[in-house]
């Protein structure tokens, strides 16, 4: 989430990320998505850092026609992979983009960003990208923004070096949208996951939905 333009390349970074192993992700959708928009009527979506595809794929599957976004291509391809094996291909475009670079175009009923965060010496200017992010959704439209509230308790201090804005402050960012935006969640929800050693952990994450009004 760092402005910083001297860091790593983003694109490098989650590259050699994703090329380190046969897969990252569990291929599951996030909780939050799950619980904040399993009731919106299927529309157009923008899924912004969509990783190996696992919410872009499930949006999918209830009609709604997503476009998937990440910066790295080997992610993409294996997204568009799980995609076709669930039978969804044709719901999803797969986009290569580096946000700190370039935004999607068009406009869309749901924007949804999870945990949209890099370490510290890589180059992604999480304020600007959430600013584009509510600009492309469209009236009436969502906008969802999860976020990691704190590290993993496996984790020390020295490990993790990224800044962890809470839910307050992502409003903040978005400029505290008032009449213009009628907001929905602006809070903290925490989830059971299990460590990297099978032990038992509870993450906190940030939440914030906004929907902009229809007229």
């Amino acid at each position: 989430m760092s402005g910083n333009t001297n860091g790593t390349p983003a694109g490098e970074y989650w590259e050699d990320f994703y090329g380190a192993r046969d897969h990252v992700w569990s291929g599951r959708p996030n909780v939050a998505l799950v619980r904040e928009t399993d009731g919106l009527p299927p529309g157009t979506a923008l899924d912004l850092g969509c990783g190996e595809g696992a919410d872009a794929i499930w949006l999918a599957r209830r009609g709604w026609r997503v476009t998937a976004v990440d910066v790295s291509g080997t992610a993409l391809e294996r997204g568009a992979e799980h995609a076709r094996r669930a039978g969804v291909a044709d719901r999803i475009d797969w986009r290569r983009h580096d946000l700190a670079e370039s935004f999607p175009t068009g406009s869309f009923d749901l924007v949804s960003t999870h945990f949209l965060h890099s370490p510290g010496d890589v180059e992604l200017p999480r304020e600007r990208i959430l600013r584009d992010a509510a600009a492309a959704v469209s009236p009436g439209g969502v906008l969802l923004v999860v976020g990691h509230f704190g590290p993993p308790p496996w984790e020390t201090d020295h490990d993790h070096d990224v800044r962890l804005p809470s839910p307050e402050e992502v409003l903040e960012t978005l400029g505290r949208p008032g009449r213009e935006w009628e907001l929905l969640v602006c809070g903290e929800h925490r989830r059971t996951v299990t460590g990297p050693d099978g032990q038992p952990a509870e993450l906190t994450d940030g939440i914030v939905e906004l929907r902009r009004p229809a007229g």
